[in-house]
Formats: structure tokens, sequence, C-alpha cells
């Protein structure tokens, strides 16, 4: 397997074709492409500055330290995601030596609990506030794009300017996973640990469970912290 740096091209190609979400990003730093032992493109990881202003703030550090794992968009040819995203965090100590802490987000929406980082050691810390979008005129828009559109996504602004029933939809939460780059910061991290979130046998619904690391068939785990 090869990663190498990933042009915005192949990024928003792999974001809309590969993803789940099925659309591009704008908030991209930069991301590398995949490449299987035969040399087929994978699809790509991408890395950036992510939506929350204080993302740097659990962790005493200021902006530029912390960046977001924002995608994972694979075709399935890779030999395992796990693989996939160990090797992009050795590479980001050399194209990002600034960043000290990688966070990323699993989407309860999506039935989604975060299985890849409690593979591969990441430390769960806990749920975000989720929001599904902002509902405009009878159509679901995501806040982002309802912002970049309108150049507000204030509520109060929309109602009077662009939809009076405008209304935020709320959505599960997500759960938050950080991985220490700085070995000087793995204890803080653990500090704010939480046992890893689980799916039940008998549904969807998400249960608590130890906080040990998960043996996931073709897992690929990073060193224990």
């Amino acid at each position: 397997m090869r990663l190498e740096l990933a042009t915005k091209e192949a990024m928003q190609y792999a974001c809309v074709n590969f993803h789940y979400t099925r659309k591009p990003l704008d908030n991209i730093s930069f991301g590398f492409s995949v490449f299987n032992d035969k040399g087929e493109w994978c699809g790509i990881v991408a890395y950036g500055r992510g939506n929350a202003p204080n993302i740097a703030k659990p962790f005493g550090l200021v902006q530029g330290q912390v960046i977001e794992l924002l995608r994972v968009a694979l075709n399935g040819k890779q030999n395992t995601t796990s693989s996939v995203v160990a090797r992009s965090l050795k590479l980001l100590r050399k194209y990002a030596p600034l960043v000290k802490v990688v966070v990323s987000f699993a989407d309860a929406n999506q039935d989604h609990i975060g299985t890849i980082y409690q593979a591969s050691n990441w430390i769960y810390i806990g749920e975000s506030i989720s929001e599904k979008g902002i509902r405009i005129k009878g159509r679901l828009t995501h806040k982002r794009s309802v912002g970049s559109k309108y150049g507000s996504s204030s509520i109060k602004f929309l109602r009077k300017h662009v939809d009076k029933n405008a209304e935020i939809i709320h959505g599960l939460p997500k759960y938050k996973y950080v991985y220490p780059i700085d070995k000087k910061l793995i204890q803080l991290c653990k500090s704010l640990s939480k046992p890893y979130p689980k799916k039940t046998s008998a549904g969807n619904s998400v249960v608590e469970c130890s906080n040990s690391i998960g043996k996931a068939e073709g897992s690929n785990p990073i060193p224990a912290l």
C-alpha cells in the first residue's frame, strides 16, 4: 500500500463518489491518495480545520495544532481501512509538523459508532451536539451550505429574509475521538477518555462498554498509547 499527497480534484471526486454523504468538502487542508499493492487507486484520506472554532481548547493548544480527520473516502480496493488511517497518521509528522492532536467524529445518524477508531487505539472523549441541518422551504440543508448560500445560518436572519418557517433540525450526537500525535499529550487525552460506545446486538441503539481496544476482523491497530 502507498499513500501520497492527493490533488484537490482527487479528494473531491472521492468524497462525492466513495463517501456516504456524496458531497464535496470545502474545508480540506490536505489529504492523501491511497494506492493498493497492485497500484490501483483506492480513494483518499482528508484532513482539515473542521467546523469547530474551539477545536484546540480542550487540549490547551491553539488553532493549527489540532486538525480534524474529515473524510475517509475509499472504494473498497484498499487492504483494510484501519491500516490506511494508521499510515496517514504517520505521514502527518512530515506534512503537518505543527499538529499535536487529531480529532475525528463518528456520526450516529448514519449508525456509526467509530469502529475504525476503536480498532486503531483512538481515545473516545464523548458526544458532541449534532444538528442534522436547517429546513428551508421544505428542504433540509447542511448549516454550512446555508451560510454559504445566504450569507448567514442564523435562524433569526433566515426567518426574516429567506423563509419565515426556517428551523433547525436536530439529529443524534456525533461520537468524538482523538489521537495524540505528540506523546506528551497522551496522558491529557486519556484523562478525557470515556468508555467506547457500542451497538447492541438487538438493534441500532448504542450503549457504553469497556474502553478496551477493539479487535475488529481485518483491523490493523495503531501501536497502543
